[in-house]
């Protein structure tokens, strides 16, 4: 399962070590660390030990949050960018995933604006370290405070008005993009230009019952992962397929059971024989 990538946060109550050993256990190709699993450690030796695993350093999440209401508080979001950047280049990681943030009242319009300031601002560092940033669009349920940018054509247009195709494009999750009608064209365009750097799955439960930590496993759900993930592979894209799912419910349970239901679901979705 070379293209299978389990985020950290998808078994947060494991350690980082723990995540490591196990999913390399599971026969993943990937792991994205999340910034957490770094506090009070050496990323480069983190980094080293996933390798060393077997694990392929896909990505590391997250940087962003560039909105605020003062000048202030927008140096102090470029300053945390920055140390992100540094932390993913001693990783090893080649790419940052950036949520990139809202304030509650301010105009949508203004907080678009503050994010292609922000990322212009942190781009040449991220260039300079050979890191690329990754802009998530979220969705638009989370417009009022983590992210402005909700729909892949905004998350162009960004990388459109700042250019740097090699280092600056888009990480898609399909949590957030699987209702935009527009989204086969974008997802073509996207690539077309360069730019789809990450892929991101797991599925939408109905009822939702947290609009945060209720995600579901992959076929627990509506969102139509495998249409979409051919219309990625259809255009180009080769990486990972990540596993990003932030459940309470699932938190709550034996982790080890939880891993081999994700990797049963992964097989199951892209028919994959056992022991491939």
């Amino acid at each position: 399962m070379r293209r299978l990538c389990i985020h950290t946060i998808t078994t947060k109550p494991w350690s980082t070590e723990e995540c490591i050993r196990n999913y390399s256990r599971a026969g993943a190709g990937g792991i994205t660390f999340w910034r957490y699993n770094l506090e009070g450690r050496d990323p480069a030796a983190v980094g080293r030990q996933a390798r060393e695993a077997g694990l392929e350093v896909t990505s590391l999440c997250r940087g962003g949050f560039f909105p605020a209401s003062t000048a202030q508080d927008r140096q102090k979001a470029l300053d945390d960018n920055r140390r992100c950047i540094e932390e993913a280049h001693a990783l090893g990681a080649p790419l940052i995933v950036l949520v990139c943030g809202a304030v509650p009242g301010q105009p949508l319009d203004e907080s678009r604006k503050q994010i292609t300031e922000g990322i212009a601002a942190v781009l040449p560092e991220a260039e300079a370290a050979g890191v690329r940033l990754g802009i998530e669009p979220l969705h638009p349920m989370y417009a009022d405070d983590r992210s402005a940018v909700n729909t892949m054509r905004q998350a162009n247009d960004i990388c459109d008005a700042l250019g740097s195709p090699q280092m600056l494009g888009i990480a898609a999750d399909v949590y957030h993009i699987w209702w935009d009608p527009e989204l086969k064209e974008q997802i073509a365009l996207t690539a077309e230009r360069g730019r789809l750097f990450a892929f991101h799955i797991c599925d939408w439960r109905t009822p939702t019952t947290d609009l945060l930590n209720d995600r579901g496993l992959m076929g627990e759900g509506c969102i139509p992962i495998r249409q979409i993930s051919e219309w990625v592979d259809a255009a180009g894209f080769q990486g990972a397929r990540e596993v990003e799912i932030f459940s309470s419910r699932w938190w709550s349970q034996d982790q080890h059971e939880w891993l081999e239901k994700i990797t049963e679901a992964y097989r199951a979705l892209y028919e994959i024989p056992a022991g491939a």
